[in-house]
This record gives C-alpha cells, sequence and structure tokens, in this order.
C-alpha cells in the first residue's frame, strides 16, 4: 500500500508541476510588456497614399529596459533608405528620432537595444512611433504609434 501512496503522491506533485508551469507559460514574464502597430501611409503626418502597409512587434523588458522589435512591412514605393523609433510624440504629432535601425533594412527589420528611464516611460505612454523613409518619400512613406498590446485592444 505504500508503494501506491507514493505513487499517488508523486503523480499529483508531478501535475502540480505541469500546471504551475503551464501558468507561467500563458501569462509571461510580469515584467515583459508587448506592444504593437499598425504601419500605413494614411498614419504620417501629414497622411499619404502609400500602398506601403506593415507591422511593429516589440517587447520591452520593465526590469531592465531592454527593447527588442521586429518590423516587417511591403509594398513601398522602394526600398527602406532609413528607419526609426520617433519620440516622444502623440499620435497626429511628429518628433525627433529616438533610435535608428542598425543594419539592413530589408523587411523584416530586427534589433534590440537598452532604453532610459526616460525613453521606456514614453514607450509605455504610447509616445513613440515607427518610421520607414524612402527616396520618394524622405520625410517618411509609413508610420505605426506603438502602444502597449492591452491599450491598442481597449483594455
Amino acid at each position: 500500500m505504500s508503494f501506491f501512496k507514493a505513487f499517488i503522491s508523486r503523480t499529483f506533485l508531478s501535475s502540480c508541476v505541469l500546471l504551475l508551469a503551464s501558468c507561467a507559460s500563458l501569462y509571461g514574464d510580469p515584467n515583459s510588456v508587448k506592444l504593437s502597430g499598425q504601419l500605413t501611409g494614411m498614419n504620417q503626418v501629414p497622411p499619404n497614399t502609400s500602398l506601403g502597409k506593415g507591422t511593429v512587434e516589440a517587447t520591452l523588458n520593465k526590469e531592465t529596459n531592454e527593447l527588442t522589435w521586429t518590423v516587417t512591412y511591403t509594398g513601398l514605393s522602394g526600398p527602406a533608405v532609413a528607419g526609426h523609433f520617433h519620440g516622444p510624440a502623440q499620435a497626429g504629432a511628429n518628433a525627433g528620432v529616438a533610435l535608428g535601425f542598425k543594419g539592413p533594412l530589408e523587411s523584416p527589420i530586427k534589433g534590440s537595444a537598452t532604453l532610459s528611464a526616460a525613453q521606456s516611460k514614453d514607450l509605455l505612454d504610447g509616445k513613440w512611433y515607427v518610421n520607414l523613409h524612402t527616396k520618394v518619400s524622405p520625410g517618411g512613406e509609413v508610420r505605426a504609434q506603438v502602444l502597449p498590446a492591452q491599450q491598442r485592444l481597449g483594455y
């Protein structure tokens, strides 16, 4: 009978560990904030009729202020000649470059950087945007305001 009790105890303990692990993966790291945005010409200031479109997917670690991102796009009038995070600025307003993309600008653009505390706050407050520039639109062809996923979903 003690073998049976030991077996049941191990099975129960294993089930609890698996349950806790699945909860952690479901809810993710509480220090990580997912951010996103939709790149379009209509988001530019002033808006334009570019057929370009794309997405920005980013994650900010609030503990380390490390930002990682992936920018994907299609349909620009030509190759991207520059790409940046700009801020601080609300949607509908322009701002200077806060963080430039390094390396190739072909889609997807991937990168990471450590932000200052002030930059992280502006980013989390929705005051950063991504802008892709081309020869035809040197001031920016497509833009995406980068917002925490909860704000985008309306929570």
